[in-house]
């Protein structure tokens, strides 16, 4: 059936072609038009309590978009007339930047912290500076005084050693321009900043902002892996149409792939530009096996184009076949988990794994069928020659290692260890970020140091919030409930985690002092319902809509408490979690109920929640596919189970490397693992069938073994050294720490799944000589290898190893 569809699309070829271009047109006009852009609702699974909390709270208690600005004076306090000048001006800047939510803007300048105080003339709530900044040192001097003695602005807004304040403002989801946002910030802020004045910016949006500004490096960084793995093809394949076919399969099957995403209406988020690039792999590395085995096939049989292309087309197709469609069913199974961002960039790898189907296994074979020149002529000589000799004497090596008496035993021996170390060692992988800051960017980057000064100066800016939703209106009036949520967070305040927390009680609290001439011993809670009202009234009086919504809603039935984290890593998270649901549990609240959690630390400890319950679940889901692709396409159980052992090695160790040097399982890094399945076992699906193929001709296992090394083996290696190279690229240049991280990462999973492939694979099929590769009788068995200097392939043993041209 193969070789009737590879003669059928050889004799079509015309026509094939014809369509080809005028398809990959048409699809080149609608990925011109694919946006580029990243949503932060794409980021938060769907139907989890924390995401349900956070979008039914996020409009009044702050919601993922929270960005923080701080400014930070060098020498003295911020006590300075140009310093509150600078708060005032940024704060009223904000108004102007398009998505900012007005009533969620909150810094000294603005009307919503205030001083309430009680005198002979009654009871004065006015805020701390606003409308005018202070004139005089006199009012200055006022001014710090009620600052410091207002517990709800002195740690919060204005640092313990008043040399800094901070700003906070929250942004609408569908108005926030992410792609302008960080310039907008650093053009309001860049008038006030000077070698006295420090200003700091972090938040989610402002980290999406700055991921989008890397997008002429990112494409920089591309355009130079295209043109090293050119370069790298030229020297290893060793003529032209071994760099430019593969690179064209490459370019086409993307420009099918993304012309069919941008018809669907998806956008591609800037987080998946290098998973793209772990995609178009697949298309290299197939089209690398297709035109070695066409050279081979010419020079063996000394056949014509179109002869070699059929051969080459029915032989290879099943095992290109199979690996593409257990790449795409290994990335489909990421679809399982219930994150918008995950499942479309499953979506968009299966689909580019998909179009490879035509555009890799079909497409190079119809070129390869137009080559009419010997492969002698189409030789390149700006390469070094030891290249293609050291190739083949590592390949011999290799082989004289698996096919010595132990030496099967050895290398499932040392593959046991190492599985074992790296299962081991893998079990200290983190679940969500590793290490403070943004892992987008790299420690040492400006936005890390921004957040890594407000975590010192404000113990912590990772806001996360405790919605406390009441049964009826005015539940956040009840002594009862005030008490028991100011003793939530006395609690709150004891672990170790949280910096710093604040909630309506601390309002009725600091109110109750205020009009007691700041004695603290009346910071308690009204005894009856209309003392907290009359308390809260207090607070409000001389305010604008919106001032307590941050606290309460309208009819102060639902409230939340605000927590600031001291950072967002994953153990810290989940710390703090389990910590509230322990205490939510032990301690039950009559007439409302606590519930988790909102802010962008909710969204992340929700995120981090599903695939810490889906990891092992995507993973063994992956192994099932791998499994029932390998089974059905030998028909074999034993070829389902024979190349996980590629596979688990490949995982193990790349999970003992992340647990090793601090790279955490999350939303970047979680698509790389499911697609490790595919890198780990496609190579050594050509290592097999070429052992099948010349064990139908030889009779002989172990020359067989060679003789797979020898061709399919050189393409695995041209294939690996090419992508691990221009992965490496990412590692070395980009200064987006989340790019790098995944190009290593990649890098180090084919520089394993070649390793096995070329080590285990021959070794397995020699120790347990599995039924599916030795099962039919060879077609022609001879003592010896047949030797044809025109169709061989030579080792440094001086034996010989080729393709019959009869069967080849």
């Amino acid at each position: 059936m193969l070789n009737a569809f590879a003669q059928w699309s050889i004799r079509h070829r015309r026509i094939l072609m014809a369509l080809t271009v005028l398809m990959t047109i048409g699809f080149l006009w609608s990925a011109t038009r694919l946006e580029i852009g990243t949503e932060f609702s794409d980021l938060q699974p769907s139907g989890h309590s924390y995401i349900d909390t956070n979008n039914r709270f996020k409009a009044g208690f702050g919601s993922e978009n929270l960005v923080s600005i701080m400014l930070e004076v060098n020498e003295g306090d911020l006590f300075e007339p140009d310093v509150l000048a600078a708060i005032k001006g940024i704060t009223d800047g904000l108004r102007k930047i398009p998505g900012v939510n007005p009533l969620q803007i909150t810094s000294l300048a603005s009307k919503k912290l205030k001083s309430i105080r009680a005198s002979t003339y009654g009871i004065e709530s006015q805020p701390l500076m606003w409308p005018d900044l202070p004139s005089t040192p006199r009012e200055i001097a006022e001014l710090r005084s009620q600052v410091i003695g207002n517990p709800l602005v002195h740690g919060r807004y204005v640092s313990r050693d008043l040399t800094a304040a901070l700003i906070t403002v929250d942004f609408f989801d569908h108005l926030i321009d992410t792609e302008s946002l960080a310039n907008d910030v650093k053009q309001l802020t860049e008038p006030y900043r000077s070698p006295t004045l420090q200003v700091r910016v972090v938040g989610e949006p402002v980290i999406n902002s700055l991921v989008l500004q890397k997008l002429p490096e990112t494409m920089r960084i591309s355009l130079a892996i295209v043109g090293a793995v050119a370069v790298l093809l030229l020297l290893a394949m060793r003529t032209y149409r071994g760099m430019l076919l593969p690179l064209t399969a490459a370019l086409v099957s993307g420009i099918w792939a993304l012309g069919i995403v941008s018809l669907l209406g998806f956008s591609l988020n800037p987080l998946a530009i290098v998973i793209s690039f772990v995609v178009s792999a697949r298309a290299l590395s197939h089209a690398v096996q297709f035109t070695s085995a066409f050279e081979q096939e010419r020079l063996a049989g000394n056949l014509e184009p179109e002869s070699a292309a059929v051969a080459v087309l029915s032989k290879l197709f099943r095992p290109g076949m199979l690996g593409l469609a257990t790449d795409a069913g290994a990335i489909l199974v990421v679809a399982a988990t219930p994150i918008p961002f995950l499942q479309k960039v499953a979506l968009i790898g299966t689909i580019w794994i998909g179009v490879m189907l035509f555009c890799v296994l079909t497409l190079v074979p119809l070129l390869l069928s137009w080559v009419n020149a010997p492969v002698e002529r189409a030789r390149v000589r700006v390469y070094n020659r030891d290249t293609n000799a050291l190739m083949e004497r590592g390949l011999s090596r290799i082989a004289d290692m698996v096919n010595h008496r132990r030496g099967p035993a050895v290398v499932l021996g040392a593959c046991v260890l190492l599985m074992l170390a790296t299962a081991y060692y893998a079990q200290g992988i983190q679940i969500g970020d590793a290490s403070p800051g943004s892992t987008v960017f790299w420690q040492d980057s400006e936005y890390n140091q921004d957040a890594a000064a407000i975590t010192q100066r404000f113990l912590g800016a990772d806001h996360l919030f405790v919605a406390v939703a009441g049964d009826e209106p005015d539940t956040l009036k009840q002594p009862a409930v005030l008490q028991h949520m100011s003793d939530f967070q006395r609690e709150i305040g004891l672990f170790p985690e949280v910096a710093a927390n604040v909630s309506i009680a601390d309002i009725v609290r600091q109110v109750n002092v205020s009009l007691h001439e700041g004695n603290p011993r009346f910071a308690d809670i009204g005894k009856v319902p209309e003392i907290n009202s009359e308390l809260i009234y207090t607070y409000l009086a001389s305010s604008d809509p919106g001032d307590i919504e941050r606290y309460a809603d309208t009819d102060y039935s639902n409230g939340a408490i605000h927590l600031l984290l001291t950072d967002k890593r994953g153990d810290t998270i989940r710390n703090t979690i389990a910590r509230l649901e322990d205490y939510i549990t032990d301690h039950p609240l009559e007439g409302a109920q606590y519930q988790l959690a909102g802010g962008v630390v909710g969204v992340i400890a929700a995120v981090n929640q599903v695939i810490l319950s889906t990891q092992v679940q995507s993973i063994a889901l992956a192994l099932l596919v791998l499994f029932l692709f390998c089974a059905l396409a030998y028909r074999s159980p034993q070829a389902g189970l024979f190349f996980l052992p590629l596979v688990l090695i490949s995982n193990l160790s790349t999970f003992a490397f992340m647990a090793h040097y601090g790279i955490g399982l999350n939303i970047n890094t979680l698509p790389v693992a499911a697609l490790g399945i595919g890198l780990g076992v496609d190579y050594g699906f050509y290592i097999v069938d070429r052992v099948r193929e010349r064990y139908l001709v030889s009779g002989d296992l172990r020359n067989s073994v060679r003789f797979a090394l020898a061709t399919a083996g050189r393409g695995v290696l041209i294939t690996a050294a090419t992508m691990i190279t221009s992965m490496l690229f990412w590692f070395a240049f980009s200064s987006l720490r989340f790019q790098a991280e995944m190009g290593l990462l990649i890098a180090l999973w084919m520089a394993v799944s070649a390793l096995t492939a070329l080590v285990l694979i021959p070794a397995l099929i020699l120790m347990f000589k599995p039924r599916f590769i030795v099962m039919q009788p060879p077609i022609e068995a001879k003592s010896t290898p047949p030797t044809d200097t025109a169709g061989s392939a030579s080792f440094g043993d001086n034996k010989t190893v080729m393709c019959n041209p009869k069967t080849s």
